[in-house]
């Protein structure tokens, strides 16, 4: 597949996902955003640094997937049918997810979505960290 259609076919099942959770997201402030988020039930978190990067400890972003550590980089999504950050995640082979949504929620919480609208983690941020 070429670059531009894996880039067009990228980009319409972005905006698919969003359409799945309007309504369900959000609005937040990127300022806002940087800061250590837990899930106390399964102990995974997501640090989100000022400087675009995030580490994920322990985290599966799926009931699918088994609790693992990754990093990469992070990017906010300002959209109409509601705000994500985009987790661009380093060191993924060929054929693996190198990317995944985590939609702001508001209220220091940020969440990975399924694709029937629920929510398969919930982290909240650590207002002391």
């Amino acid at each position: 597949m070429g670059k531009l259609t894996s880039g067009r076919w990228f980009a319409a099942a972005l905006a698919a996902s969003a359409v799945l959770t309007t309504g369900c997201t959000a609005r937040v402030d990127a300022e806002d955003l940087p800061g250590l988020y837990r899930n106390n039930e399964t102990g995974g978190e997501i640090r989100l640094e000022s400087d675009g990067t995030f580490t994920a400890t322990d985290l599966s972003t799926d009931s699918h997937s088994d609790p693992a550590n990754f990093h990469g980089q992070w990017e906010f999504v300002d959209s109409s049918a509601g705000d994500f950050v985009y987790l661009d995640i380093d060191e993924r082979g060929i054929g693996e997810v190198s990317g995944v949504q985590l939609y702001a929620r508001g209220g220091g919480k940020v969440a990975f979505g399924t694709p029937d609208g629920s929510w398969s983690l919930v982290l909240t941020k650590d207002t002391e960290s």
